[in-house]
């Protein structure tokens, strides 16, 4: 009797292969660029003929970045503003995603999903411009409660002082991705057995019951994980955000290591300093992201894998 052949998905097998492909090519290939780290090709025209004949220089560039007068503050601000962000943003779409859950009036559920996904497909340059009019001293909308409700005399230059920044970049963080960083919760959370609501409801568990001692234990592996990948990107922040909203008035507090980059790599062309740097940020996220998993592991029998 003849074996049956197996058939071969070849449309799965496309689009498998196509994802492949495209990893290859745009994240494997680019790793051979960590060499301009370790060479001297700062300030070169030619970076393809630069690559074979520039010295190398070994750990200069990055002692280099480690002594530079900008170090401190630019490491403040980046793990600052992100750690704050961890804090503040990272709870808020899960517990927008459970109070969603709760909502039994399905028209009414899809238009609050509707108006807070739309903010995450606008961008940065159009949403940071709608935020700064909201803060803006001369007729901004916010500036105008504070001073209708007295809480202030004269408006407040939101965006020209510095101590404000992070709270700017908080606020418009919560309000863009609000709905977005919520999806992945509300799809773990609609994969829970009902039977188990059920089984709490004969036993005389509220809604609040319910959401502390059924869908925060179900949906407690997905929540691990996104902290994780929170964790490991601690060091990397939305340049588009920062840059919108970053001036030389508030540089102090919104110079992070993205922006930084930027400036040194693309306008003074020091190219193997900022490689450095970027390898630099690499091998920290890649530390932070095995000791995280490593740690809720070890205690909490939930990690990555």
């Amino acid at each position: 009797m003849r074996k049956e052949r197996k058939r071969v998905n070849y449309t799965l097998l496309f689009m498998a292969l196509s994802g492949f492909i495209f990893l290859i090519i745009f994240n494997y290939i680019p790793m051979f660029g960590i060499v301009i780290g370790f060479k001297d090709m700062d300030y070169v025209l030619n970076i393809k003929k630069a690559l074979k004949a520039s010295d190398f220089v070994g750990f200069e560039n990055f002692i280099a970045f480690l002594k530079d007068k900008e170090f401190k503050n630019i490491m403040i601000n980046t793990l600052g503003l992100n750690l704050l962000q961890l804090v503040i943003t990272f709870p808020i779409p899960i517990i927008f995603a459970i109070l969603l859950n709760e909502l039994k009036l399905p028209k009414f559920k899809g238009a609050v999903q509707t108006i807070t996904y739309f903010p995450y497909f606008i961008s940065w340059v159009v949403f940071g411009g709608i935020i700064l009019g909201m803060l803006s001293p001369e007729g901004g909308v916010i500036n105008q409660i504070l001073l209708s409700l007295g809480v202030i005399e004269d408006p407040l230059l939101f965006n020209s002082n510095p101590q404000y920044f992070w709270w700017i970049i908080i606020f418009s963080s919560v309000i863009k991705g609000l709905g977005w960083g919520a999806i992945i919760y509300i799809a773990a959370i609609a994969g829970i057995d009902q039977s188990l609501y059920d089984a709490a409801k004969v036993d005389g568990a509220n809604r609040f019951h319910k959401n502390i001692y059924i869908t925060l234990p179900c949906i407690a592996g997905t929540i691990v994980v996104m902290l994780l990948l929170s964790i490991s990107g601690l060091l990397s922040s939305n340049f588009d955000q920062i840059y919108i909203f970053q001036n030389p008035l508030n540089l102090t507090r919104s110079e992070v290591l993205d922006t930084y980059i930027y400036k040194i790599g693309i306008s003074q062309r020091r190219y193997s300093f900022t490689t450095a740097i970027g390898i630099f940020k690499s091998i920290i996220s890649m530390l932070m992201l095995s000791s995280g998993h490593f740690v809720s592991k070890k205690f909490f029998g939930r990690g990555l894998f």
